[in-house]
């Protein structure tokens, strides 16, 4: 993990004596939803003159349930935390999520942490609930409380106009769709894809159009196959570029997507650099060409209308840890 730019923990034994309010979940995204739960967090800190302090789990625990290794996160650790930094949070405790911590009952997990920070409120989302079975629901965090001394406080569900509620699931079923836009609506930002340019076999230079060969994190989820308009980042700054994400089908399908990304009007080599990449709005599906001269005259088509795509879009900030 990168230097973070607010305390990490990783066991309760390390919290230090603060007086801080919790709030505890998966934050895969740290979208518009999971921001206005640490909105409301931030309240309860300014009510109780405590500090606002995450509780959340790497691997994610729906991650190790589901058994899913490869595709599935929308924020790795490094990025989790730079994000809710930028929210507010003051600490995070990020607990290492095994099968012996989904059998802890949900209670005694809670009188741990009370232990260690004596929070007088916890903050949750309407659906929440931890322990085995999903034993420790609203109504059971409430009866909890009441004994051991801490408010909770729900945060309901956060709708996005023409979209829909939001959750961590449906930015990822947006994202397997190719549905950057929306996606990025949900997330209250665009889609990254970060990593190191490694070499590839130089097809786009050839083609006229040189591109840097991105080897993401292979947890992270894909957008689905196909050209996107999107802003590449380069020793801190925004540069409009156009992606390809998918197997080439012209030139034989690779087995594992790549991701290939075109700097527009860039001229310097990238390899070994690390590369992040927003997504802006997806330009076509794959697809395979009947020659090469086919593929150049498309992909010219590419460049030229996600420049049209992204003269009509700010870039956006640095969002996310630095890579």
């Amino acid at each position: 993990m990168t230097s973070a730019p607010i305390p990490v923990w990783r066991t309760p034994d390390e919290l230090p004596a603060w007086r801080a309010v919790l709030t505890i979940g998966g934050f895969d995204g740290v979208h518009v939803g999971h921001q206005a739960l640490l909105a409301a967090l931030r309240q309860a800190a300014r009510d109780y003159h405590a500090r606002p302090v995450v509780v959340t789990f790497d691997p994610l625990p729906r991650a190790v349930l589901r058994g899913r290794r490869e595709n599935f996160y929308l924020t790795l650790a490094d990025e989790k935390v730079a994000l809710l930094a930028r929210h507010g949070a003051h600490g995070v405790l990020l607990l290492a999520f095994d099968r012996e911590l989904a059998a802890q009952p949900g209670r005694a997990f809670l009188a741990e942490l009370h232990a260690r920070l004596r929070f007088p409120c916890l903050c949750v989302g309407y659906n929440f609930a931890l322990g085995r079975q999903r034993e420790g629901d609203v109504p059971a965090l409430r009866r909890w409380g009441a004994s051991m001394g801490y408010e909770v406080r729900v945060v309901g569900p956060i709708t996005v106009p023409g979209v829909g509620v939001v959750s961590s699931s449906r930015i990822r079923e947006m994202l397997a769709q190719g549905r950057v836009a929306q996606a990025a609506r949900l997330l209250g930002r665009p889609y990254r894809l970060q990593g190191p340019v490694v070499a590839g076999d130089a097809r786009g230079r050839q083609l006229g159009f040189p591109t840097a060969n991105l080897q993401p994190d292979p947890r992270k989820v894909l957008p689905a196959a196909g050209v996107y308009a999107i802003w590449a980042w380069v020793d801190g700054q925004p540069w409009p570029a156009v992606v390809n994400v998918g197997h080439r089908p012209t030139f034989g399908a690779t087995r594992r997507p790549r991701v290939e990304a075109h700097l527009l009007d860039f001229d310097r080599d990238l390899y070994g650099q690390t590369l992040a990449l927003d997504f802006v709005r997806r330009l076509r599906e794959e697809r395979s060409f009947p020659s090469v001269e086919a593929l150049r005259a498309q992909i010219a088509r590419d460049v030229q209308r996600a420049r049209e795509v992204l003269s009509h879009v700010p870039a956006p900030s640095r969002v996310s840890a630095e890579p």
